[in-house]
């Protein structure tokens, strides 16, 4: 038994924002709508912070986090903090500093906003730093401060948390017109006293420590990478008016990173063992632990929603007591990747709600383990005998084992995920069959959720309506979509996905092994939450589930109509997985559940099915040596989805909000025959990626941002246009907005639509010219 004075202390990374009841989500659309003061937001968002500091405190977590909490994203919330605000948006919103903030994150009508992509390999989106060698850095920490005098006025123990400045470097790119080749880690130098600053500052406003994120240092990193992070360890480190350093690591292991770490003049580093614990473990013992150093041991997974085997993670816990001066329990990131509280889920069938950790039970879990490590397991011995009993529960129950679904993937072949006829000749087929334009127009799939479409769906939920009358209201909103597509001139149209709550949560309330939350949201970027379904046991597909909305589309129009599914990976990626079986297992098992889907799509004359696969890049493993495997298999999968049909039927795929250079030749192996991919704020990237890699199937890169609410002119959006014309021929360039309009309002829509349709146009007919 450990001595009271060495007590395991008990802390998390950071904790979701939104509220119960998404409280800081309205508030924010609401000042966007300007029926909300910033006042009110404020004071909205003060509440949020207060509250869930006081669950956490009340829980037993011995040391809050602070500074995690965020309007829109902490990424952005460390651009503010070290001065690189865009000269763009300091002019464009110069008096408010709040309303440039969101200038930054979703533009104005006169400014562009910043690149929007996936935080490392989550489906959490943060606004890409634009820096250049004349970025002049100037710290701000009120934020910081503000926030930490908050908590400490309470009566907590806080720890601020930042964003390293390696990490914030590495994540950053180029700004616009800056010459090709910059590389921001060299403005290292420049940006290590302006984190001395904030250090200082929150020293003197009372902070004991501060936890600096750089979780950068997981990928592969060269050895000049490596040495800007002992660099900046050492600069920070023998400063010294500043607080104790806790430098965290998450996401995967260490490597090369951990020696540096380890030998740096900091406190203590914060260390995932869930994902790759073994090698994390193991590359700790190698480097001959942290004497003398503060070990926060990531132990409970902060990023999938299984309760934790809380023996499992003692044995672990015992292992590193010997390897760092005191160990302390954590999760292995921020809660910001989970849902709040599952308690609130009466839906769930009991016993199968005990198998769930949401934040609130996450944040128990790591406080028993802190009481275990310190007191011995028989002062936890009822909570692990539950926990035994639960994890006994989930691995013998029906629901994770289906025979037949194993048994026809137990049948699958390698020509079941191959076309029967090479692209070359099926383009060919399809292009006599669709009779399209050259630079054909199409949209990704998606069409505003409008409020009576949610106020439907709602009257549905709670039996003011009947099943008939809520899809007599779809049937309408389809009618409109239909109609305005046609009446625009777009070439190939959908049908809206009217009847969708959500492109994965929709197919998922269809699916066998499937479990549906009420409550469970997530944040995927600013004030777009999500509720990720879970995947909880073997997937099979008991009827259709598109095709009769598909098909009524078609019956409007003479024009194609696209089918619209979400693929395999992204099923997986955006649903919280099982950790029971291999997700290659998974996989297959939800692609034979969509493969069944297309041929019955394709059975009712649907000519163009899209199967989107916006993860594929986010899944992605965060070290090469990972990718391979990974990418074998989550092709596989997309190929066995799409494979089964004719040549003459077109199969599209979608791609958003991610670096897609990394997976081009992997976008080649979908043998997809048309791919349509974000490109807009990255200024058509992805379509210099394709050309140099030699793609040679269509593609559609983006020509409008549709996370923003500016409304591109039709001359801004043929000169995009233009660009991607400079890497795709005219006879392989398809035209579409960057992803789904489910987020947009009507107004915008209908003229960003119309402005792409006649820039097409325009460009149609200078290409077509003699």
């Amino acid at each position: 038994m450990t001595t009271e004075s060495a007590a395991a202390r008990a802390t998390v990374h950071g904790y979701p924002r939104q509220g119960q009841q998404r409280e800081l989500k309205k508030a924010i659309e609401g000042y966007w709508r300007g029926r909300v003061t910033a006042d009110s937001l404020k004071a909205t968002a003060g509440d949020l912070r207060r509250t869930h500091w006081r669950q956490l405190a009340d829980a037993g977590v011995h040391e809050v986090p602070t500074g995690d909490f965020s309007y829109y994203d902490h990424v952005l919330d460390t651009t503010v903090m070290v001065g690189a605000i865009p000269e763009r948006h300091r002019a464009a919103v110069a008096a408010d500093a709040l309303d440039r903030y969101f200038a930054m994150a979703r533009g104005t009508q006169e400014v562009a906003p910043l690149e929007m992509t996936k935080w490392f390999d989550t489906n959490y989106h943060y606004l890409v730093p634009e820096l250049g060698p004349d970025t002049v850095f100037a710290a701000d920490s009120t934020k910081q401060v503000a926030e930490l005098k908050e908590a400490l006025a309470l009566g907590l123990s806080a720890r601020p948390v930042l964003v390293g400045p390696v990490t914030y470097l590495l994540l950053a790119k180029p700004a616009p017109g800056v010459a090709a080749g910059f590389d921001p880690l060299t403005l290292l130098d420049r940006l290590l006293p302006v984190y001395a600053e904030v250090l200082a500052d929150l020293r003197a406003a009372g902070a004991e420590w501060v936890q600096l994120d750089e979780p950068a240092l997981v990928q592969d990193r060269t050895p000049a990478e490596l040495g800007a992070a002992e660099r900046a360890c050492r600069a920070l480190g023998v400063l010294t008016d500043r607080p104790k350093l806790l430098v965290a690591g998450y996401f995967d292991r260490l490597g090369d990173a951990l020696p540096v770490l380890a030998k740096a003049p900091v406190e203590g580093l914060a260390i995932d063992f869930t994902e790759a614990a073994a090698a994390n473990l193991d590359a700790l013992a190698a480097v001959g632990g942290l004497p003398g150093k503060r070990l926060v041991a990531g132990v409970v997974n902060g990023r999938n929603i299984w309760v934790n085997d809380l023996e499992k993670s003692l044995a672990t816990l015992g292992t590193l007591l010997g390897l760092a001066d005191r160990v302390d329990v954590a999760a292995s990131c921020s809660l910001l990747h989970v849902p709040l509280d599952a308690a609130s889920e009466h839906d769930i069938e009991p016993q199968i709600l005990r198998w769930l950790s949401f934040a609130r039970q996450k944040t128990a879990e790591v406080v028993t383990l802190a009481r275990g490590l310190t007191h011995g397991t028989e002062a936890i011995a009822p909570s692990l005998a539950a926990n035994r009993a639960d994890l006994a529960s989930r691995a013998a129950s029906p629901l994770t084992h289906d025979a037949a679904v194993r048994a026809r993937t137990s049948t699958v072949t390698d020509s079941d995920a191959r076309r029967s006829q090479p692209y070359a000749e099926r383009t060919t087929a399809q292009r006599t069959r669709l009779a399209l334009p050259l630079l054909p127009t199409t949209t990704v799939g998606s069409f505003p959720q409008t409020t009576e479409l949610r106020t439907a769906r709602a009257d549905l939920k709670a039996a003011r309506i009947g099943t008939a009358g809520y899809e007599e209201r779809v049937r309408n909103e389809i009618r409109e979509v239909v109609a305005f597509q046609e009446k625009t001139g777009l070439d190939v149209l959908v049908h809206g996905e009217a009847e969708r709550n959500d492109m994965v949560q929709y197919f998922a309330e269809q699916l066998t092994g499937y479990l549906a939350t009420q409550h469970g949201w997530v944040q995927s970027y600013g004030t777009r939450y999500v509720r990720p379904p879970i995947l909880a046991g073997d997937i099979s597909r008991p009827e259709p589930m598109t095709v009769r909305w598909t098909a009524y589309a078609q019956s409007l129009t003479s024009r194609p109509v696209k089918g619209m599914l979400t693929g395999p990976v992204t099923m997986l990626a955006w649903s919280f997985v099982r950790d029971d079986q291999p997700l290659p297992d998974t996989a297959r098992q939800v692609a034979l559940a969509l493969r069944d889907e297309v041929a019955d799509l394709e059975a009712a004359g649907t000519p163009v099915i899209q199967v989107d696969e916006p993860a594929l890049r986010e899944t992605l493993p965060l070290r090469a040596a990972d990718r391979a495997a990974y990418l074998e298999w989550a092709t596989e999968a997309f190929r066995l989805t799409t494979c089964g049909v004719r040549p003459d039927t077109q199969i599209h795929t979608h791609m958003c909000y991610a670096e897609f250079g990394d997976i081009v030749e992997a976008i080649d192996d979908l043998d997809a025959d048309v791919i349509s991919l974000e490109a807009a704020r990255s200024h058509m990237q992805v379509a210099r990626e394709l050309a140099a890699h030699g793609y040679p199937r269509d593609a559609g890169p983006g020509v409008y941002d549709i996370h923003s609410p500016r409304v591109p002119s039709a001359a801004e959006t043929a000169e995009l246009l233009r660009t991607g014309l400079g890497a795709i021929p005219a006879e392989r360039l398809w035209v579409n907005p960057d992803c789904g309009l489910k987020t947009r309002g009507w107004p915008e829509t209908r003229s960003a639509l119309e402005n792409m349709v006649a820039a097409a146009r325009a460009v149609r007919r200078e290409v077509s010219a003699p």
